[in-house]
This record gives structure tokens, sequence and C-alpha cells, in this order.
């Protein structure tokens, strides 16, 4: 199986939303992310701003991203496609995210929903929860070792 994780470029802008859209675990419509300000005109902004999204492929067909927010020191969204979970994807995408914010920040973050599959897979990757947020979600952290 040939996979690949590579820095997204904006003709990939398309199918990361058609990601984000079809996900198992907290799937968004388009109008929902338009709605908190995720657009493809926003996410090609912060693409031009700092390589800051990477995609996963196999076979050369796009079926995941993370994304993280250099000013901010957050992995703002890691997402895979549930046919192809279990492959080590979402780890090695947050390895991407996780090295670039970590050229800027000595600790990071994240939030996820507590009770949810995310938030097991942020612990076996080594972050550490440190705050119960409103509506059930955690803040985890990691830092630069």
């Amino acid at each position: 199986m040939n996979i690949a994780i590579r820095l997204a470029n904006q003709a990939d802008i398309p199918t990361i939303f058609v990601i984000r859209t079809r996900v198992r675990e907290n799937p968004l419509s388009h109008q929902q992310l338009t709605e908190m300000g995720i657009t493809p005109d926003a996410i090609g902004q912060a693409m031009e701003a700092a390589p800051c999204i990477w995609v996963a492929e196999v076979e050369g067909v796009t079926v995941g991203f993370a994304m993280a927010d250099a000013e901010d020191g957050c992995v703002f969204a890691a997402f895979v496609l549930a046919e192809f979970e279990g492959l080590g994807l979402g780890r090695r995408l947050m390895a991407k995210a996780e090295a670039f914010l970590f050229q800027h920040h000595p600790t990071i973050w994240l939030e996820t929903a507590e009770n949810s599959r995310a938030s097991g897979f942020y612990r076996h990757l080594g972050w550490q929860a440190v705050a119960n947020l409103p509506d059930g979600d955690v803040r985890f952290e990691k830092s630069r070792t």
C-alpha cells in the first residue's frame, strides 16, 4: 500500500472540506463550517501565510488531513476518513503538525471532546489533559522534549 504524507496545496482545499464533512466522529456540514468562519478562502489564506496543513494519501487519494495554527500554537484539526483509520495516518499527520508547532512554541495545545475516541488517541500520543472545558471538551497540552 502506497501511503504518503505531504504538505497541502490550494488544489487540496475542496478535498479537505469533503473529508471534514464525512468523518465518523464530529462531522460538520459545509454550512456549520461557514458559520464558524471556516471557508475555502480562509483555509487558502492560512496556507498562504504558513505551511500549516498536511494531507495523507493512500494510493494517491487524499484521505486525511491535519492543520496547525502557528500563531496560537495549536493543532486546529486532525481527521482521517473512517475507512482509512488504523493505518497510522493520524499518528503521522499529528507528527507533522507537532513538529511544525514545536518550531514556534515550547508547549502546544488542542481541544477535543473528553468522551471522544480522539481524546484517547491524543493521550496515546503523549498529550496531557490540563483543563476540562464547557460542553464536555478537554484541553490537552504537549511540551517539546
